[in-house]
């Protein structure tokens, strides 16, 4: 059994909750900038003192509703302003937030509604709205709906009108650090969603320490971050609250579609985002460059970024690398810090591994990804690569006061003042997580002398082939998803005498390849072609570089669709319902080990 424990260094509240760093903003602070607002004509500043004056008016809509202390009121909207200005007026009120994906199902929103008990719903408009419409009777204790696009903010602002300032501030000290503060019910990759409990103590002791040790992201003056993920993920929520507590300005963007315009305006100077982000940057400047005709060049850049991130790690970059790497800074890298907004220094990269060669690719081009490791349940972050600590394809080192361990069957399990309170209203799945205040992720990692972390799979998602050899998906799965032809892929060979994959070709990508290799026709007509079946042959022989022969992939199958969250195969967070996926592709699964 190993165990690193890394020491807490910042003075954690032992008293007041969340809204208290919205209060002293306002005061203290009062005219520091820090929201632009995306009103559909442009970008308007939000000073503090502005932001606890809406925040403030919002929670004396919801008192005078009859929102109670420690009620629940779920949220249900894309990412954009109104959604953190809600989150913290729910807090003012003394209540509890529900978030909820805006993606999700009606019978998805019932459950959590029910399951929660919300006492009121805020909503973003008529999509939503006809979601919960077929609900409303089954939902006893749901006694409002509320939607942004029927002016939400102002119904409950003109509500609030008569409650006094002292009433707001008497709700407003209700919650102590040990009061619940969110109920994020889990995504989940089986079965229906647990609500996580999360306390106002949960987040003060992970942003009183992350805020600290990620000084070069939130604690310059010109700080700024633009969220782009569902704020119902725990992990933009810790960037939401992060910023507000550092004064770092804070961007929304609702609409992928606009992203790349979004970041050029706002031009923040850290992101965060999942890998699959990351992946699809790189695979898109690759497909661009092949299309015009530079794809080799490209490939020569990429290879010089990545060795340059390798020289970094050795302590000397060649001069011959050096000259290299300031040509391609000109050709290419530039280009792509643009389409970052052209001040982005660092990105925040979780919620699923990222590989080393994307890892060193962004260093390489000048934006350093950190990436981390956590859990709904760990209020995101329990280790984080550090700009002055950083280990490229580990997960860096737990945060202050957060304590690693192995288990004897290689279980990561963690203990810190993040860890959760527990699953709401359901104390054998809570016994079954926490023992002895260690949560057990259900991930199995390593853990080094210097104390970094490496994720190496699920604990339920080792397969063991027939001949007992213990195989992790994740490797070859992270390595497959890199390739750009390659959107999607599950490992399978659980009791087979042979690894295999079931593979998805990355659509975007997919005209690209047609026109380089003079084809026609959709991937379904393609899925046997020679071609195709080779350029996927040699992203496997690429993958299986990574682990041992027994280990490796020996046969594949192209599915004819790729997987997606609107089909049911993709969690909101872009995670893989490994289960969905085998059910539907039982047959696939099956005619690999034939014969």
């Amino acid at each position: 059994m190993r165990e690193f424990a890394s020491p807490l260094t910042v003075t954690i509240p032992s008293t007041g909750n969340l809204t208290d760093d919205v209060v002293t903003n306002g005061r203290d602070f009062a005219d520091t900038v820090v929201f632009n607002r995306n009103t559909g004509s442009g970008w308007t500043d939000v000073t503090a003192a502005q932001f606890l004056a809406e925040v403030s008016a919002v929670a004396k809509g919801l008192i005078a509703a009859g929102v109670e202390p420690g009620d629940r009121v779920a949220l249900i909207s894309k990412t954009r302003y109104e959604w953190t200005l809600v989150d913290y007026a729910i807090w003012f009120a003394g209540a509890v937030t529900v978030p909820i994906y805006e993606t999700s199902s009606a019978e998805q929103i019932g459950w959590i509604l029910q399951d929660s008990r919300a006492r009121a719903v805020v909503a973003e408009g008529a999509d939503h709205l006809s979601r919960l419409s077929g609900l409303r009777g089954d939902l006893p204790e749901l006694n409002h709906v509320w939607s942004f696009d029927d002016n939400a903010v102002e119904v409950l602002r003109s509500l609030g009108a008569d409650i006094s300032d002292d009433v707001l501030e008497e709700r407003r000290t209700t919650a102590t650090p040990l009061d619940l503060a969110t109920l994020i019910y889990t995504s989940g990759t089986t079965g229906r969603p647990k609500g996580c409990m999360l306390t106002h103590g949960n987040f003060m002791f992970e942003l009183g320490v992350a805020v600290e040790d990620l000084d070069r992201l939130f604690g310059d003056e010109e700080s700024s971050t633009l969220l782009f993920l569902p704020l119902a993920h725990v992990f933009a929520r810790i960037i939401q609250i992060g910023a507000i507590k550092a004064r770092a300005r804070l961007g929304h963007s609702a609409d992928i579609k606009n992203l790349v315009d979004d970041l050029g305006e706002f031009q923040p100077t850290f992101i965060l985002a999942v890998p699959r982000v990351f992946e699809k940057v790189f695979n898109t400047a690759s497909q661009k460059a092949a299309a015009d005709g530079k794809g080799k060049i490209f490939g020569k850049a990429a290879d010089t970024a990545i060795a340059w991130s390798h020289a970094m790690d050795n302590g000397r970059i060649p001069l011959r690398l050096k000259a290299k790497h300031a040509l391609f800074d000109k050709l290419v890298y530039g280009k792509l810090r643009a389409a970052l907004g052209g001040n982005c220094a660092y990105a925040v990269s979780g919620g699923a591994p990222l590989g080393e060669r994307l890892g060193h690719f962004y260093r390489g081009i000048g934006v350093t990804v950190l990436e981390g490791y956590g859990l709904t349940e760990t209020t995101a972050a329990l280790t984080v690569n550090l700009p002055d600590a950083q280990k490229i394809g580990s997960v860096g080192r737990p945060l202050g006061g957060t304590t690693a361990r192995i288990a004897d069957d290689g279980e990561l399990l963690f203990k810190g003042g993040q860890v959760f309170a527990g699953y709401w209203e359901n104390e054998k799945a809570t016994a079954e997580a926490l023992t002895d205040g260690w949560f057990h992720t259900g991930d199995v990692g390593e853990l080094d002398d210097e104390g970094f972390v490496r994720i190496t799979g699920r604990k339920k998602e080792i397969l063991v082939t027939a001949g007992g050899k213990n195989v992790a998906p994740a490797v070859l799965e992270d390595r497959l998803r890199a390739h750009p032809l390659i959107s999607q892929c599950v490992v399978v060979g659980d009791g087979q005498p042979f690894i295999g994959a079931l593979v998805t070709i990355d659509p975007e990508y997919f005209p690209h390849w047609l026109q380089e290799h003079g084809k026609s026709g959709s991937i379904a007509d393609l899925v046997d072609d020679p071609q195709l079946q080779a350029d996927v042959q040699a992203a496997v022989d690429d993958a299986n570089k990574a682990v041992s022969k027994a280990e490796s992939i020996r046969k594949f199958t192209v599915l004819p669709i790729d997987w997606t969250e609107e089909d049911g195969q993709l969690t909101p967070s872009l995670k893989l319902k490994r289960n969905v996926v085998m059910r539907e592709h039982r047959a696939e699964v099956s005619a690999l080990y034939d014969n």
